[in-house]
């Protein structure tokens, strides 16, 4: 049994270790879903291929390798979201504190404001609870959502309290859909965002959490939802969802989100 360690290199531990850590990573992602099962079957269907090829059964071989081929197209279209979201992920966790990032490299704004200002947020906030007004609020992180905005009416005006509430006032043109912030302007309102397509999010919620569940899966964003219903205030980041969160409590995720690195 000597012989064959000896042919094991370095890197061939290497190998196995990374393709361990992304498969890892990839059922992090759809565990839970309905992917899951999908995998379960394009695992078994491969273990299957192997073994006929082990075999040397050419014909059954011939067929499950026209499966195969494909299988990379395939698992791409299966699995659009959750590539999405994997890449979304690598592309934000492990840049985050942004000291190689291209917005530092080619930074010709250096004055320009980064650093949030959350008190006109809380507040607006506390105040559309108070009365149950319902509101959906998307703060950009290191993306500004130029797509979603796009949905939407374009406003570029500074964030305040009274402004946040008046757009998402019953008898304005603008309270229904979101309102996306990037780098304390408000962006747009009445943006549409996509909404949540894994099964675990409990029935009961409505279109705003689901909006703002979909929204974190779909980018890296921090979304507040206050409920029409009942006044709670609710935040899904990065796919996990609080709810009933009091202000003071939502101020200081938000400070621990946004803060610098």
């Amino acid at each position: 049994m000597g012989f064959i360690f000896e042919n094991i290199r370095i890197l061939d531990i290497l190998d196995i270790l990374l393709v361990a850590f992304l498969l890892y990573q990839l059922y992090l992602l759809i565990r839970g879903t309905v992917a899951i099962h999908i995998f379960y079957g394009v695992f078994i269907l491969y273990l299957m291929w192997t073994l006929v090829k082990a075999l040397n059964m050419q014909l059954l071989g011939s067929i499950l390798g026209q499966f195969i081929g494909l299988g990379l197209i395939a698992l791409l279209i299966v699995f659009q979201q959750e590539v999405r979201r994997f890449l979304l992920i690598l592309g934000t966790r492990y840049t985050r504190n942004k000291k190689f990032s291209l917005e530092k490299l080619f930074n010709f704004r250096p004055n320009q404001e980064s650093v949030w200002d959350f008190e006109p947020i809380i507040e607006a906030c506390e105040h559309l609870s108070s009365s149950k007004t319902g509101a959906l609020i998307v703060l950009a992180k290191t993306s500004e959502l130029r797509i979603f905005a796009e949905t939407g009416q374009v406003l570029d005006a500074k964030i305040s309290s009274s402004l946040l509430e008046t757009i998402f006032h019953s008898g304005s043109p603008l309270h229904d859909g979101a309102a996306i912030l990037v780098k304390n302007k408000i962006r747009a309102a009445r943006c549409i965002l996509p909404l949540t397509e894994n099964p675990i999010v409990p029935a009961h919620l409505g279109m705003r959490h689901r909006a703002a569940v979909g929204m974190s899966e779909n980018s890296d964003s921090f979304v507040i939802v206050v409920s029409e219903e009942t006044g709670d205030i609710s935040y899904a980041n990065q796919s996990d969802v609080h709810f009933k969160i009091p202000p003071n409590q939502l101020k200081t995720a938000l400070m621990e989100v946004f803060k610098e690195k």
